[in-house]
């Protein structure tokens, strides 16, 4: 059994459920990962369906190649080139869309990738490690208040501005440059925190959010996704922390909304123009036994929209 077939994601079978697969149909798994996603997709399609998984990180694509299934393509790309990518792949629409977000297990197990405190690496945080900045680089040259701000608005870090203070103050003695120094560094910082968190949590996520441009990636990806689903197809998508869904949230209602009446016009439900999208079901969170097994799946949250 391979590493990928042990994986067990979160909200495996409700995320692929809410995808309603037909069996020769279309589907986009838009962040492989460990292709948990992919294979339960692949095992409700018929010889006639067809399965496209993109991934940003060589890695996973690599690893994708051990399935051996011709109704298989792996791409390598991100959310903002979702249409291009699969233009390339002479697909201009499909039955459904499941997009995972944040960092994979792979990505935050390895050690070397810079994503956790856990282990002593570079701090890196690229889930591209070929392309972009990274999230040393970054705090070797940013400005004191740029540093707290993108840790108060990517980590929701209460005490920003002491972290960022105290991130100056120490490379001015020497680089930043590993996961063990910057944890400590916050450690230092940050006095109080929620129980059975890491001082240091808010800081990391802030960082890669950043090195990752996940939140821009999601908002350019998101339309994409819509834009290329047949009528009746669907999107779905797994957040992990608030500003994910946030977005996820806000996208999901205006496009569930009619769209171009003025605020305020007095007009019968049936003179309404129809929207572009429903949403479909309530938002899903994972149970408890799942978080007892994967505590990683404590924060995520599944939304669907079907389009019209």
């Amino acid at each position: 059994m391979t590493e990928g077939e042990r994986h067990r994601p979160v909200l495996l079978q409700e995320s692929v459920d809410a995808l309603a697969v037909r069996p020769d149909g279309l589907y986009v798994d838009a962040t492989f990962g460990q292709g948990g996603h992919s294979r339960a997709i692949l095992a409700r399609l018929g010889a006639a369906g067809r399965l496209v998984a993109l991934d940003r990180d060589r890695a996973a694509i690599e690893a994708g190649r051990a399935i051996d299934d011709p109704r298989l393509t792996l791409v390598r790309a991100k959310f903002s080139r979702l249409t291009e990518a699969l233009r390339r792949e002479g697909v201009s629409a499909v039955d459904g869309v499941l997009m995972d977000l944040g960092v994979s297990s792979p990505q935050l197990d390895d050690g070397e990738r810079g994503f956790s405190f856990r282990a002593d690496a570079p701090l890196d945080m690229r889930m591209d490690p070929e392309s972009g900045e990274t999230a040393a680089a970054w705090l070797a040259r940013a400005a004191e208040g740029e540093i707290a701000r993108v840790l108060r608005d990517y980590g929701e870090e209460r005490f920003a501005h002491a972290v960022a203070k105290a991130i100056v103050a120490a490379r001015t003695r020497h680089a930043v440059a590993t996961t063990r120094q910057l944890a400590a560094i916050v450690e230092q910082a940050v006095r109080t925190r929620e129980p059975g968190q890491h001082p240091a949590t808010r800081t990391f996520q802030a960082l890669r959010i950043l090195t990752n441009q996940e939140l821009e990636e999601l908002s350019l990806g998101l339309p994409q996704a819509l834009a290329l689903l047949k009528p009746g197809g669907r999107l779905a998508v797994i957040s992990f922390h608030s500003l994910e869904d946030r977005c996820v949230k806000r996208f999901m209602r205006e496009a569930a909304r009619p769209s171009g009446v003025p605020a305020k016009l007095p007009l019968r439900a049936s003179e309404l123009p129809q929207p572009r999208a429903r949403l479909v079901g309530k938002p899903v969170r994972p149970k408890a036994d799942e978080v007892v097994i994967n505590p990683r799946a404590r924060s995520a949250t599944l939304r669907v929209l079907e389009k019209l």
